[in-house]
């Protein structure tokens, strides 16, 4: 047989397309050649695949090869179509049997030896080849990234010689299971570090019950990045689909999955310094950013108004729709970017502004610039605007606060709730389900409009208001939105009633 079709698959973004290596032999000078739109990585494939079948005990064939990685118009990058082309060839040149083969599908880089050796994108490949309903054979390296997509074949090997014995049935691969403490994550920090500052503690715990952005504001030293770190120890655990499609896109991005802790949520901080395509993501061949790297997770700004206004302006599509679009001229994107933003900064340049002892000497001039650094559109999509002052020797000194844990379990309750009411988060709820879920009665809404017309809210600050005002009624396990419960939603807008 001169012909051999062997499947294996790309990495598109999030996706995994089917990609088919057909491989054929003819007369004529050797040569070998790659077609179907190959990058660099793929084109040394060739080389790479020679020496591996060659040191590997098997004859290369001398005659004309020529692969095709169909289909012919989707670029296809990196080592992982190797282990494929070895195989086509072997089969091709009847060194293996060419009709088993279709039952699997395959990927993995070749070492000159013949070794695999680990690739990227694993996970979204083995989502896709259960749907598939066929086998995947990769690299053993690899084996516990992919062992988390539950009913899926995976068969694992350190070297071609293992994977063409088992092709030959000679000696069969073995469907391994790695022993993995998934539940034993590593402890994040606790609440419990956190002296005094109720207020903000307060706020934290309502954010993270409903999925709300929260913009901590205050003198350095307050606590501010102290909070933000424990925001991820009082949300609850991912689902296994939250935590897949989180995995897959560390997968995507080239990191290792911690495979012991990948239902823990995310905590990504990037320094005020980074651009636009860092926090969104790009390339050639996009790759996913920091909005997507925390999604179901923390995104955590500190130092807002240091950050490039046009790093901070790529955020509010995002903020609302829960995903971005990459746009290349060659192609276009898609990730996910469902992240709860929680923000720092100082409330002045000097940062004591309102500060007992009277540090503060910004004029207005300098305070205006400052504040207007972040946009109002931006500020209008964060929930939460909340104070952070100065301890007292009486707080660093008194009593440790209530711990990530106790916390943890009231959010839990409170996300219940609303998750078997809305099927969703407060802070994502549509206008439909804002009307069926978050009725206010006349006293809230006379208090709402009273609000409005002071603060000079826009609509999306006042169906923020409400949704906020929902999450703090679920903490209190009350069934309708009360007064006391607009009240705080509505004195969680600061930096609204500080321009008014």
């Amino acid at each position: 047989m001169s012909l051999a079709i062997v499947h294996s698959r790309a990495c598109v973004g999030m996706d995994a397309p089917p990609v088919t290596v057909e491989v054929h032999l003819s007369n004529g000078l050797p040569a070998l050649s790659i077609v179907g739109l190959p990058e660099t990585a793929v084109k040394e494939s060739k080389d790479r695949v020679r020496s591996a079948i060659i040191n590997s005990q098997f004859d290369f064939p001398a005659r004309r090869i020529t692969i095709n990685l169909a289909p012919a118009d989707l670029p296809k990058e990196g080592g992982r179509f190797d282990l494929p082309i070895a195989l086509g060839i072997l089969a091709a040149s009847s060194q293996i049997p060419a009709i088993a083969l279709q039952h699997y599908e395959f990927a993995g880089e070749l070492a000159l030896s013949g070794e695999l050796r680990s690739i990227q994108g694993v996970l979204p490949m083995t989502l896709q080849t259960r749907k598939a309903q066929r086998t995947l054979i990769i690299p053993h390296g690899n084996l516990a990234e992919a062992q988390l997509v539950q009913d899926a074949e995976v068969l694992a090997g350190n070297h071609l010689l293992m994977v063409t014995a088992h092709l030959s049935g000679a000696q069969r691969l073995v469907q391994e299971t790695l022993t993995q403490a998934v539940e034993q994550a590593t402890t994040g920090p606790d609440l419990a570090d956190v002296r005094g500052q109720h207020y903000a503690r307060r706020a934290l715990e309502i954010a993270a019950a409903g999925g709300h952005n929260l913009l901590f504001s205050g003198p350095p030293g307050t606590g501010k990045s102290m909070l933000a770190s424990r925001l991820p120890g009082i949300l609850p655990e991912m689902s296994d689909a939250e935590a897949l499609e989180a995995a897959a896109i560390v997968s995507v991005s080239g990191k290792p999955v911690d495979s012991c802790n990948w239902k823990r949520r995310a905590f990504r901080a990037p320094h005020h310094t980074a651009s636009a395509a860092a926090l969104v993501g790009g390339g050639s061949n996009p790759r996913p950013g920091e909005i997507s790297l925390a999604h179901q997770g923390v995104l955590f700004l500190d130092e807002l108004p240091e950050f490039a206004r046009r790093v901070l302006e790529v955020l509010r599509e995002p903020l609302e729709s829960g995903r971005i679009m990459i746009s290349r001229a060659a192609r276009h994107t898609e990730f996910p970017a469902r992240f709860q933003l929680v923000a720092a900064m100082n409330p002045c340049p000097c940062g004591y502004l309102g500060d007992t002892s009277g540090r503060c000497h910004c004029n207005l001039d300098q305070l205006e610039r400052y504040r207007r650094k972040i946009s109002g559109p931006l500020l209008d999509r964060i929930d939460m605007h909340v104070d952070v002052p100065r301890l007292s020797y009486t707080d660093l000194e008194g009593t440790p606060g209530e711990p990530s844990a106790a916390v943890r379990a009231r959010v839990s309750a409170a996300r219940n709730l609303q998750l078997q009411r809305n099927h969703t988060l407060n802070s994502q709820l549509d206008n439909q389900q804002l009307g069926e879920y978050c009725r206010l009665e006349k006293p809230q809404q006379l208090l709402l409009q009273q609000a409005m017309e002071h603060l000079q809210l826009s609509a999306r600050a006042y169906h923020r208001i409400i949704k906020l005002a929902r999450t703090i009624a679920d903490l209190d396990c009350a069934s309708l939105i009360e007064t006391p419960h607009v009240s705080e939603a509505i004195n969680y807008r600061k930096l609204d009633r500080l321009l008014a």
